[in-house]
């Protein structure tokens, strides 16, 4: 772990090629939106040299705007859309205010390969990374783009899933066999989270995903893209190639109840295991307890601790613990409790990047909500290399 002012990395190396490297930045809060940028990509540039990662490393980026309708293009528009050899970078430009004050902020996901990474851009939405037997599908940004006017967001939920189904499809795959992850930005989720779940649950239901198969890690979280109708977006995560034994779900009763107690589908957490490795996606985790109540209601700090309860069961699950953790996102309902937050995850998980940002939860009691990325050793070498 490198730790800077303001940025903050962690790294995985497994018995194989390919090192995995997460990294956050906040710039320099002080500056405009300008500023913000350059001191930005400084501070990202200083940070890749620091970990020795190479050109074309860069798999995934995910910036943190607070106004997206006004930051979005000025983003989109920097070194930030493309590696510095110019390939395809997965990038996420996301409407959720960081409580550090700053305009933007960086979460970024590099993977040294020795080999180099063979990324192909299949629409400007879509990144495909091609290592050995699997194929890698990072999708960003899907959206309606309505700009005109509103449409149903039964509708736009329909809309961003058949647009990465269409995707899938063209490799080869299907929702319920490939998307291993999806984070879904609802505007003012406190009105239209329901609607996005009915649409969501009747999807899944044509898909074949159901509590008897599977359905797929998500986090489903107050967002915004930069269109100014749209209240539904979406970033997904997709494995082509999969072998049989790769996936498996996770899950700890004693501390979670089955989603489809409160009719919603998805799942608590994912396990996709390697040769060498295995990743842990952790969806958005709250204070809940076994059955399906929220915990602590009006006490930020005990929901965090009873969330990160939570997290730690389904790594257990998965063979792994908070130690595991790779990156977290944190979403606060009220940015009044950001410092005692920030003080007490740091105090809990200091080597592990964090960002700080204002969303609220789906429930309005849960003042709190984390997920992540974990990532352990493993040996089973029957199993794809990632």
């Amino acid at each position: 772990m490198l730790c800077t002012n303001k940025t903050i990395s962690k790294s995985f190396f497994g018995s194989s090629r390919g090192g995995e490297h997460f990294i956050v930045i906040e710039p320099d809060a002080d500056l405009d939106l300008a500023g913000q940028i350059e001191d930005l990509e400084r501070r990202y540039a200083a940070e890749r040299r620091a970990l020795g990662l190479a050109p074309g490393s860069a798999v995934f980026r995910r910036v943190f705007l607070s106004d997206a309708i006004n930051q979005a293009k000025r983003v989109s528009e920097s070194g930030l859309a493309m590696d510095e050899d110019g390939s395809p970078v997965a990038l996420s430009l996301i409407q959720q205010p960081l409580l550090s004050r700053a305009k933007i902020a960086l979460l970024a996901y590099h993977v040294d390969d020795p080999r180099g990474l063979r990324k192909k851009c299949l629409t400007p939405r879509h990144v495909l990374i091609e290592r050995d037997s699997l194929a890698h599908l990072w999708t960003t940004g899907l959206c309606c783009g309505a700009e005109d006017a509103p449409i149903a967001v039964a509708r736009q939920t329909r809309n961003v899933f058949d647009s990465l189904i269409a995707v899938v499809a063209g490799l080869g795959g299907t929702l319920r066999d490939n998307c291993v992850r999806t984070w879904i930005y609802v505007k003012d989720v406190d009105i239209f989270y329901n609607d996005m779940v009915a649409s969501r649950r009747d999807l899944f239901t044509e898909q074949d995903l159901t509590a008897k198969t599977h359905f797929i890690a998500s986090t489903g979280i107050e967002g915004a893209c930069a269109h100014r109708y749209d209240i539904v977006a979406m970033d997904a995560y997709s494995i082509l190639g999969l072998a049989p034994g790769q996936i498996s779900y996770l899950n700890d009763f004693d501390y979670l109840c089955p989603t489809q107690d409160y009719n919603v589908t998805f799942e608590r957490g994912t396990r996709i295991a390697y040769a060498d490795r295995a990743h842990l996606m952790i969806s958005g985790t709250a204070s809940i307890d076994g059955a399906g109540r929220v915990v602590h209601p009006g006490d930020v700090l005990r929901q965090l601790d009873r969330a990160l309860e939570n997290v730690a069961a389904l790594l257990r699950a998965g063979n792994a613990t908070l130690n595991a953790l790779m990156h977290l996102i944190v979403y606060l309902r009220d940015p009044a409790d950001y410092w005692r937050i920030r003080t007490a995850l740091a105090e809990r998980l200091p080597d592990v990047p964090a960002v700080f940002v204002q969303g609220r939860v789906c429930r309005p009691d849960w003042l709190v909500e984390v997920e992540g990325i974990a990532i352990v050793g493993q040996e089973a070498p029957a199993l794809p290399a990632f």
